[in-house]
């Protein structure tokens, strides 16, 4: 049976297929939506993933913090619960993969590594700290592990990761159209970063022929709701 059946009189937390999963209610004007425990960090914080839209959609992934001192975009997936998604989009939320790191205010995990650069694409021992923590090996985090099975299991077509503060969308290996427009309706211009081992949109762009991820870096310290509120609009603009 899949995780989703008969979730408008779900009230309790349900385990199907190894699956943590509930309806969640949210502040006051947030939808209420399915959410999934997709895993736990270091310290055993949960990661949650929240999804709104039909099952068997078109599966669009949005993440708003991968290293714990860039959270802002944790405003958009706050803006985005607010907002209905276009038909025949299956929008997952996730407001931050490395929990314990948002915690601490630190790039990397508990553990120092940067989660984005532990995917097994390209991923090679940086041995450094901070940024060039890439970990012992590919997937060595829980973090990773949890993302890495989540994403193989949703298989995006369109995923969109925050970072910050460099206020650009990163023009990566998927669609160089999307890419540009996304940034036209959110005010950033496009620039091609350095292709670190190990990041998460390469690893999604080679495991998911025709889709796109890609980052976008956001300016230095807090969104105001009228500026998350912009982005995710941006956003339901190209899931369509």
């Amino acid at each position: 049976m899949h995780a989703r059946t008969g979730i408008a009189a779900a009230v309790l937390l349900l385990i199907v297929g190894g699956v943590v999963t509930g309806l969640a209610y949210g502040r006051a004007g947030e939808l209420p939506v399915l959410r999934e425990l997709i895993g736990r960090s270091v310290r055993g914080r949960p990661i949650y993933a929240y999804v709104l839209g039909p099952p068997g959609s078109r599966p669009v992934v949005v993440v708003g913090c991968t290293d714990g001192d860039e959270s802002a975009g944790t405003a958009i997936v706050t803006a985005l619960r607010k907002l209905q998604p276009p038909i025949g989009v299956d929008l997952w939320l996730i407001p931050t993969i490395n929990p314990d790191g948002m915690a601490a205010r630190t790039t990397g995990n508990a553990h120092g590594v940067d989660l984005n650069r532990n995917f097994p694409y390209g991923w090679r021992h940086l041995g450094g700290r901070g940024h060039f923590d890439s970990g012992p090996r590919p997937l060595s985090e829980p973090e990773t592990r949890a993302v890495h099975r989540f994403l193989l299991r949703v298989k995006p077509r369109l995923s969109i990761w925050f970072h910050q503060p460099l206020a650009l969308v990163d023009e990566s290996q998927g669609s160089r159209r999307l890419e540009r427009t996304f940034g036209r309706l959110v005010g950033l211009p496009g620039r091609r970063l350095t292709d670190y081992p190990g990041s998460i949109t390469n690893w999604a762009s080679h495991s998911f022929p025709r889709s796109t991820a890609f980052v976008t870096e956001l300016p230095p310290g807090k969104l105001t709701q009228l500026e998350a509120l912009r982005y995710a609009r941006a956003i339901l603009a190209v899931s369509r």
